[in-house]
């Protein structure tokens, strides 16, 4: 879906990405649905273990008897490090979440009743089972100095400052995350040394960074710890400026040669998601580009009370082209489903013509000719396995521009079916997906304009960039399509014909979570960030 007119953006970095640019502004809600539950969720402690914000699991271990794990058995601790086999190719950071108060983030979920709830749940337990006896293991099981559980001493005490989780861009080695602690206090440091004094069953050395890293090497290069606790592995370094913890050793280094990051929330803003689209190749790069969004553009959420809400979009304005915030138009909220998992809308200027002349001298900044501004949303079922076709259709506010729109996105390795609905240009993946968006323009299905009051009022109020993300649809959509998709043994044979009750109960419970809405309205240099939700 990429126009054969655009020119290539500014030079960046490279690396594998998406596909599609789109799903770089958009997986930052997934992200931090994921990962600051993962971050979370557990039992609140009632003794055990320093920190300053309140632990998890602590007391007698529950569950199965592999919750927690002894040291009797353990591999002796090799005297001679291995060294690493550096990578010849610097991976770029592609998306991060940064949590900027710890202990208020902690509290707040901890406190949580639909959280608190799941952990006793197939769904929570399931989510945490690969981990449970790592985390569930206690200073007792391991001899350690600390009384509490593993789960407290990470959540409580090494992840007592600000820290981030990144993911980076390039091989499978690096698609697990890294957790990168900054700027580590006392509380960090001593945990730390806790966990490798008992865990520890290996080292390894890097004497350098990968090429084109940012990193300064320490003289005898970076020591790497493989901590392995109850059959699990865990690599932790530990250097001048920060503490890392990865599944992979490789992560580890390019997190230790990539400069610190600054973590500095504004007032009100607990957790922040970020992304480079450098990462993602030339497509996320122009999307960008096109929609005057700078390099620290991020979604902001806070605490209230119990639970994160969001706090909107903020950042930069890169381009010149940028507009100031409109509300969305009633006849795009009429055409959207109301179950839409997650909807992005924009506007931007675009020469009166869409030729491919025109676009082309538009884009080197040669073009003369009038512009207009262009309303455009991105309706977006992500799908939960790669064998099901992704559902996404291009929703564009002019009826004028069908033919030089049709034209853009021709000749792709994929057909969209276009048609024109609710006075929008559609463009979608499928006739399904044409049908769906039908259905809620002619009043036969529920559509936004059906949504809850906060969500209608957040959709409707002024906007530059907004992302809407259904976390229930969502998350209880891709846990329906993993669940299918392995349910069916092969071709022939039938799924069955009712979900098993933890499944059902799962997808219940998911469906309760709530609308997220970021909102970025530009205002001179600067996007103006404001959130609203369910």
């Amino acid at each position: 879906m990429t126009s054969p007119v655009s020119p290539p953006p500014p030079a960046g970095g490279g690396g594998k990405g998406p596909s599609s640019a789109v799903r770089i502004a958009l997986i930052g809600a997934i992200v931090v649905g994921v990962g600051v539950g993962a971050f979370v969720i557990g039992r609140k402690s009632s003794g055990g273990g320093g920190g300053s914000g309140p632990a998890f699991s602590s007391g007698e271990p529950k569950g199965p008897p592999s919750a927690g794990a002894t040291v009797e058995g353990m591999p002796e601790v090799s005297s001679e490090p291995t060294k690493m086999d550096v990578p010849s190719a610097t991976a770029l950071p592609a998306i991060w979440v940064d949590v900027h108060s710890p202990a208020k983030v902690r509290d707040a979920l901890a406190r949580n009743a639909w959280l608190k709830a799941q952990w006793e749940k197939p769904l929570g337990q399931g989510f945490a089972s690969g981990w449970a006896a790592f985390l569930g293991s206690t200073g007792t099981d391991l001899k350690a100095s600390f009384k509490g559980a593993v789960l407290d001493v990470v959540v409580g005490q090494l992840l007592d400052t600000p820290f981030r989780t990144v993911w980076f861009s390039g091989d499978a080695r690096v698609g697990t995350p890294a957790l990168i602690v900054p700027k580590a206090n006392k509380t960090s440091q001593s945990a730390w040394d806790a966990l490798d004094s008992v865990a520890k069953r290996g080292e390894m050395v890097a004497d350098s960074c990968p090429p084109a890293s940012s990193g300064k090497v320490p003289d005898g290069g970076f020591h790497l710890s493989r901590w392995l606790v109850a059959e699990q592995t865990v690599w932790a370094a530990r250097s001048a400026d920060r503490l890392v913890l990865s599944r992979h050793p490789v992560v580890v280094l390019q997190a230790l040669c990539t400069a610190p990051p600054e973590l500095d929330g504004e007032i009100g803003v607990d957790v922040e998601v970020g992304f480079d689209a450098n990462a993602y190749g030339r497509e996320a790069q122009l999307f960008t580009h096109v929609l005057g969004l700078g390099e620290d553009t991020r979604l902001q959420l806070g605490v209230e009370g119990d639970r994160l809400v969001a706090k909107g979009i903020a950042g930069k304005v890169s381009g010149t082209y940028v507009t100031t915030g409109k509300p969305l138009s009633d006849d795009l909220l009429k055409l959207v489903p109301e179950d839409t998992p997650v909807l992005f809308a924009f506007r931007f200027m675009l020469p009166e013509s869409l030729e491919p002349a025109q676009l082309k001298a538009f884009w080197k900044g040669e073009s003369r000719a009038p512009l207009r501004e262009r309303q455009v949303a991105l309706a977006w079922t992500p799908r939960g396995s790669t064998s099901m076709e992704p559902e996404l259709a291009l929703l564009w506010g002019e009826e004028k521009d069908a033919e030089g729109i049709n034209a853009l996105f021709s000749g792709g390795a994929r057909t969209l079916v276009s048609t024109t609905l609710c006075k929008h240009v559609v463009l979608a993946t499928s006739p399904q997906e044409v049908e769906r968006l039908k259905k809620a323009c002619e009043g036969r299905a529920p559509n936004m304009l059906n949504a809850a009051g906060p969500v209608v009022a957040g959709l409707r109020a002024p906007s530059s960039v907004l992302l809407g993300v259904n976390l229930g649809r969502l998350l209880s959509g891709l846990a329906m399509d993993g669940y299918t998709s392995e349910a069916r043994v092969d071709r022939s044979s039938p799924l069955p014909k009712a979900l098993p009750p933890e499944i059902e109960a799962a997808r219940r419970d998911l469906e309760a979570l709530p609308y997220l809405g970021f909102r970025g309205n530009a205002q001179g240099y600067v996007m103006a960030s404001e959130g609203f939700g369910t």
